[in-house]
């Protein structure tokens, strides 16, 4: 009777799958753009109303807000290091009645995907609370689409960093982003999470992976989340332990979703639907940032990511041409268009306010409001005055992959300067793939990502024109574990580190280029 009402039961245990679909059938009523505005208004009068008697708030009038274009007037767009510098170094880790009411409790670690550079993100309990319900959204997707889902029936893997907090302050504690999520989960899902929390803490990647893969044998998973690469070396470790392929349909017979994010998938989409094959799991893409949870997939892959609209977060849209404008226009989910690169700019329940978050995006969709992930703003490769973005990059060498059939585990990509001898600078790419490529193919693969290059983008074209403003792109493939070897020797291996795609510090990219050529 009562169970019936929460679901089915199964070992003993009420699994409430069909809860979950009644509850996101209910919020999946169509979200007109007019009704995604009114959320979203009263989202940032609420955040300001909050935060008013703050140091921020008070500094910036808060009290007076009564309308978007208030907030807009009297908040300047910062980025990270300028909530650092003004408001977060001096009294950092006791960051009371800031930029948020009361104590930050816990601090998201994040590295970054240029310089690598470690940053504090303020994570607030209603943060923490904003996350675990998006959380629940992109589940209620999922169930949505199968009818037939019994993914709470089972356990749920999540391929995270060390759940391992560090204590900064009495009460504040840092870490990966994995582990402030583990600290604070809920019951329900404590019990059908993995991996377990002694193995979950294990700092060292490579002793987490291989007694991780251990303890994974003979669990009914039917949820895998993880950053793709991650995933991939995790995977191998499995099949190395039960000698052989990589196997899903037979290691993980009930898998439903395998979730990803956290970098561009077009490289990674090949490998995953083979390794896919044959489990009938599907794959979804979420957009979790450190800042805060924004889209998660609720259709298929090409129709964008649906925007959290009550995730804690209100999103303002920069077209990127303008982010560094005097004046740049702020729209909003009430007035930004479809068809227009925008740098994503948040106002969260942890105390960002107008702050810049690096990504950029586009619209998808305003039935509801959806959009995609085309790049980073500080992810730009112009040494040259070649000025190519984030998104061209990962097109072309997805285009390159796909001319070659080849696999791409990672890459990263930086600037070669001319040596003095007349001959121009270019692009030095490392490919690391899951197999060897053939010499012929590796130059198929150069001139696909040339042309693919000069196809997206004028300047570069113009550059590459003759060959006397740049040469051609250089490629030097790495056997399979290189990038993973790499990110080890620097202390970023696994968890919320991610491989820089565009190595745009000298120093960085002039120690990857050492550590290449130390490989066999």
């Amino acid at each position: 009777t009562g169970s019936a009402k929460l679901g089915y039961r199964q070992g003993g245990m009420i699994v409430p799958t069909p809860l979950l679909r009644a509850w996101a059938g209910t919020r999946a009523a169509a979200e007109s753009r007019r009704a995604a505005a009114g959320a979203q208004r009263r989202q940032l009068l609420a955040l300001v109303a909050r935060a008013r008697r703050t140091a921020f708030g008070r500094a910036h009038d808060f009290a007076s807000i009564r309308s978007v274009a208030d907030f807009q007037e009297r908040v300047p767009l910062r980025r990270y290091e300028d909530f650092w510098a003004e408001f977060w170094r001096g009294p950092f880790p006791v960051l009371d009645d800031v930029t948020w009411p009361g104590r930050i409790p816990f601090f998201a670690e994040s590295s970054g995907t240029t310089a690598g550079r470690t940053k504090y993100i303020p994570c607030s309990r209603e943060m923490v609370a904003a996350n675990a319900r998006a959380a629940r959204r992109l589940l209620g997707y999922h169930s949505l689409a199968r009818p037939r889902s019994r993914v709470l029936g089972g356990k749920l893997f999540m391929l995270g960093g060390s759940t391992d907090l560090a204590e900064r302050a009495p009460g504040v504690f840092s870490g990966d982003l994995s582990g402030i999520v583990a600290a604070n989960v809920g019951r329900l899902l404590r019990r059908r999470a993995l991996p377990p929390v002694e193995l979950a803490l294990i700092a060292d990647w490579e002793e987490k992976v291989a007694r991780v893969a251990e303890s994974c044998a003979g669990e009914d998973i039917r949820l895998i989340a993880g950053t793709p690469g991650w995933l991939l070396v995790f995977f191998d470790a499995l099949a190395r332990r039960r000698g052989g392929p990589v196997d899903l349909a037979r290691w993980f017979p009930a898998l439903e979703v395998l979730v990803h994010g956290g970098v561009d998938f077009a490289p990674y989409r090949r490998r995953f639907e083979a390794l896919l094959a044959g489990t009938g799991a599907e794959l979804r893409e979420v957009y979790a940032a450190s800042e805060g949870f924004v889209a998660a997939a609720d259709r298929g892959p090409d129709d964008g990511l649906r925007l959290q609209l009550d995730a804690g977060l209100f999103y303002e849209f920069v077209p990127v041409g303008e982010l560094d404008a005097p004046d740049p226009r702020r729209l909003w989910v009430g007035n930004a268009e479809p068809g227009v690169e925008y740098a994503l700019v948040l106002s969260s329940c942890a105390g960002l306010w107008g702050y810049v978050l690096g990504d950029t995006v586009e619209i998808a969709g305003l039935e509801p409001p959806r959009l995609r992930v085309t790049g980073r703003t500080a992810y730009t490769l112009s040494a040259f005055g070649e000025h190519l973005a984030a998104a061209e990059i990962e097109t072309a060498v997805a285009c390159a992959a796909e001319a070659v059939g080849a696999c791409v585990s990672d890459w990263s990509v930086g600037a070669v300067y001319p040596d003095g001898s007349g001959a121009p600078g270019g692009h030095l790419y490392f490919v690391e793939t899951d197999a060897p490529v053939a010499e012929a193919a590796r130059a198929v693969f150069a001139a696909r990502l040339d042309s693919a290059l000069c196809e997206r983008n004028a300047d570069y074209e113009a550059h590459r024109a003759g060959g006397f403003g740049m040469k051609a792109p250089e490629l030097r493939f790495l056997p399979p574990g290189s990038f993973a070897a790499w990110m080890k020797a620097r202390g970023r291996l696994g968890g919320q580190n991610k491989v820089p795609r565009v190595a745009a510090d000298p120093d960085l990219f002039a120690d990857l280029r050492a550590f290449a050529d130390r490989r066999p």
